[in-house]
């Protein structure tokens, strides 16, 4: 467990010096939470605060690190506001960016339209090698399916499945790239980066999906980050959390606001897990798609990205900063002309979202969404954190 403070323990110490990757990892997780997309409707609120015994903050931090569960099924709803324009065609654009040999029912490209708005999904877990995540639209319905060496993932509304295997090197890539998809998980990539510079507290209780529930509150105690608290709701019973909210300093709705709106803690029936495509289904295999397109592979100019080549961390904890090259031929980005390798939707979209600055780096643009920051300065170099403006022109010209 990462090192955590208590109202009984604020002020202690760190633990043992972490990896460099632990020192970013709060902008990082934040990045990725936001990126998820995984969050609970507002409109959906607690239906009472239950009378429960007294806990510490250290004895529920305890509590989630000792739960066990591992099977579970049930239904969140989420909705995600970053506060950006919609993607509109523009969204198209860098997915046809991708590849053509790529399918649409792979999860990398259509996980990413969870990056907006308000989705349901469905849930199922049993043990370390079965797991079912399905988001449901109007008519229509994609689910990812893992189970043993198996990965599938079906779009029913193309009709087009896509599968990769245990010990193919794609399935790995694959498993990578996808964001945390429940509240456990989104807690755990907070939790584990917390340090002296949190304050984590006990905030009462609250029901979420008919269970009574504990309120961990999880504060950063810099100023300059653009997250204001993060609240979970811990289930009392199990330690499972079952309601994740990130909240914004800047205020107004959630950024992030994940939560179940139903779950049963029983072992899913053996069939939640059975796919087989249909005659005529379209099945993409990751092993045959053109070098480019798999998970991992191609995509020379980002090669040096890959394994966070050159990355420096400037700061620490929640208003870190991560420092980084870009490839040559992506510097244009930093001008507002976006780049030429770009189709015109997906360039005109990134103009729109840039912000000149200056500063001792120099000049650079600022690409802003309610919880993170990127600056691209003229030579290429890349700022990117979960803090203010002002605090990543501070790094940059630091940096």
């Amino acid at each position: 467990m990462a090192p955590y403070e208590t109202e009984d323990s604020q002020g202690a110490g760190q633990s043992a010096v972490r990896r460099k990757a632990v020192r970013y990892a709060v902008p990082v997780a934040v990045v990725g939470v936001a990126a998820a997309a995984i969050g609970l409707v507002p409109a959906l609120a607690d239906s009472g605060d239950p009378d429960l015994p007294k806990v510490t903050a250290r004895e529920l931090i305890e509590k989630i690190a000792a739960s066990d569960t591992e099977r579970l099924s049930g239904t969140v709803k989420i909705h995600t506001d970053l506060g950006l324009p919609s993607l509109g065609s523009a969204a198209s654009s860098f997915g046809g960016a991708a590849g053509k040999g790529s399918s649409s029912a792979d999860p990398k490209e259509k996980l990413t339209e969870l990056a907006s708005g308000s989705h349901t999904l469905r849930v199922a877990a049993d043990g370390q090698d079965r797991q079912k995540l399905s988001v449901l639209g109007d008519a229509s319905e994609y689910s990812v399916i893992h189970n043993g060496d198996d990965l599938w993932a079906y779009d029913s509304a193309s009709d087009e499945a896509y599968h990769a295997t245990a010990d193919g090197k794609h399935d790995k890539g694959q498993r990578g790239s996808e964001a945390p998809a429940t509240p456990k998980e989104l807690t755990d990539e907070i939790l584990k980066a917390s340090g002296d510079h949190t304050s984590i507290t006990v905030d009462g209780t609250a029901q979420v999906a008919g269970r009574d529930a504990y309120r961990l509150q999880i504060k950063p105690k810099q100023a300059g980050s653009t997250v204001g608290a993060v609240t979970v709701s811990v289930d009392a019973k199990t330690g499972t959390p079952l309601k994740f909210t990130l909240t914004p300093a800047s205020g107004g709705a959630a950024v992030v606001d994940a939560g179940f709106t139903s779950v049963d803690f029983g072992k899913p029936a053996a069939s939640t897990f059975d796919f087989k495509p249909a005659k005529g289904t379209k099945v993409t295999e990751a092993d045959d798609l053109p070098a480019q397109d798999r998970p991992g592979k191609g995509h020379e100019e980002f090669k040096g990205a890959q394994g966070l080549d050159g990355l420096n961390v400037i700061g620490k904890g929640w208003t870190s900063v991560a420092e980084l090259k870009l490839p040559k031929d992506a510097a244009g980005l930093a001008s507002g002309a976006g780049s030429s390798d770009l189709p015109p939707d997906a360039s005109k979209f990134l103009s729109s979202l840039g912000d000149r600055v200056k500063g001792d780096f120099g000049t650079g643009t600022v690409y802003s969404t309610r919880l993170v920051n990127v600056l691209v300065t003229q030579d290429g170099t890349v700022y990117a954190g979960a803090v203010t403006k002002d605090a990543l022109v501070k790094a940059a010209d630091a940096g």
